[in-house]
């Protein structure tokens, strides 16, 4: 068998077969199949498709080309959850989830990843963290999951190495669209973390000029995700969040970071990122019989948070990781700042209306936070602070965001951009809804 062969038969529309997949994947695991030949299997999956089986049948080839972890001889006491974000612009919510899931008696080894072309991913916001090692050894990840109750991580040479080298190619090939492609690099990842119950969040936006995932592709993505868990054994809820505007008032790593440890410990909560991580958890502790009813998960989950103890094993986790033991206590001692922090006012006043989040991300870029390439280092101080929310009025009282920048000129380049895409009017506008749909495979 040749890996041309392979893509010769996607290429032209036909199923691929188990034996097919396996093959492939396990020449993009050795390196016998070349980055060209991989991004030609995409482009070819792209354009063609793949049945749900197919798709199944390449996650689990993607999980077995390295390890899978095996939680059955760890006697946790709990479920082993997880969560997957399609991301979006201010998405922290992977640094939320995860320690108030495990404050309710869930375990969550959440391996996440780097952003290319939008801003950082949770991997990113994680190594703005001095000393916390982001992809330690496997034998680790065990241990402080088992021991805390949560691990937030880097893909690791580990864990469905196969799936790594792939997903990096597409992002750089353009086969980013693939319905088929996007649930089995999210299946795999899961899969290979040993996953019992898994919160898919699916962003998405129901204005039609949007250049966010349309609400009808959303549905459509989450009926392929539904199916794929399903044949792969794994409940699944997929939850179809709004991504209209900024989540939370923070866009950086840095920043995200601190907004995360302010939610936790109730310092400050933005209602709206308050509202989506609840929905998420709540769905993840009914899911696997954590919680009775969704009152019954909202009431435990507000307990985990008002009595400190989600934050309390957010600090834990940070400090089996290599982090500072006293993050929760003092960010301020650890996150890095940036040089200019200023206000940036909309050049006319009124009720914010809309936000372009693709100009956001270029905002972010212009202030060097945004990567082009995997090699290309971020400056994790840098970004939007205290971000203005839709329908809220904008004037010489309330600026649209405060920008920290490196210097005058990333500062000015993101001020325009700030100001040319964030969209006012006279009336305010009505509000969108935070949760579109809840699709389970049960």
């Amino acid at each position: 068998m040749l890996p041309q062969e392979v893509i010769r038969h996607k290429r032209d529309g036909q199923k691929l077969t188990k034996e097919e997949i396996a093959f492939f994947v396990k020449g993009i695991g050795d390196w016998s199949v070349s980055e060209c030949q991989i991004a030609a299997f995409a482009m070819a999956v792209c354009l063609r498709g793949m049945s749900d089986d197919e798709t199944v049948e390449l996650a689990k080839a993607m999980a077995s080309s390295g390890e899978v972890m095996d939680w059955s001889s760890h006697e946790l006491g709990g479920p082993v959850l997880n969560k997957h974000s399609t991301g979006g612009i201010g998405d922290k919510l992977n640094l939320l989830f995860a320690p108030m899931i495990a404050a309710c008696g869930g375990f969550v080894p959440l391996v996440a990843g780097r952003r290319l072309g939008a801003t950082g991913g949770t991997l990113d916001k994680l190594e703005s963290i001095p000393g916390y090692v982001a992809i330690p050894s496997i034998d680790t990840f065990y241990r402080v999951t088992r021991e805390v109750g949560c691990a937030v991580i880097g893909q690791t040479i580990d864990l469905a190495p196969a799936d790594k080298r792939m997903f990096e190619i597409r992002l750089l090939s353009g086969a980013m669209e693939s319905r088929s492609l996007t649930t089995a690099s999210l299946l795999a990842k899961k899969l290979a973390a040993g996953t019992q119950g898994l919160i898919v969040d699916l962003k998405c936006d129901a204005n039609p000029d949007s250049d966010a995932l349309s609400l009808d592709d959303a549905k459509k993505l989450a009926a392929v995700i539904a199916s794929a868990t399903r044949i792969a054994q794994l409940p699944t809820k997929v939850v179809l969040t709004d991504m209209n505007q900024v989540l939370g008032r923070t866009v950086g790593n840095a920043l995200e970071v601190s907004e995360a440890i302010d939610y936790l410990t109730n310092r400050k909560r933005d209602e709206r990122l308050d509202a989506i991580c609840m929905d998420l958890c709540a769905e993840a502790l009914t899911l696997k019989g954590l919680a009775e009813s969704d009152a019954d998960a909202r009431k435990k989950l507000r307990h985990a948070l008002d009595s400190g103890k989600a934050a309390e094993i957010f600090a834990k986790m940070v400090a089996a990781l290599g982090g500072p033991k006293d993050l929760i206590e003092h960010p301020d001692k650890y996150l890095p700042d940036a040089p200019i922090v200023r206000p940036v006012y909309a050049e006319r006043s009124g009720y914010v209306r809309s936000m372009d989040l693709p100009a956001v991300g270029a905002a972010i870029t212009a202030l060097g936070g945004r990567r082009k390439t995997f090699e290309q280092t971020l400056d994790p101080a840098v970004g939007l602070s205290d971000f203005i929310r839709i329908g809220e009025k904008t004037g010489k009282d309330r600026p649209l965001a405060v920008i920290h920048a490196r210097n005058e000129e990333s500062f000015a380049q993101a001020a325009k951009i700030v100001q040319n895409k964030v969209q006012t009017s006279a009336e305010k506008p009505a509000e969108a809804p935070l949760i579109y749909e809840t699709i389970t495979n049960l």
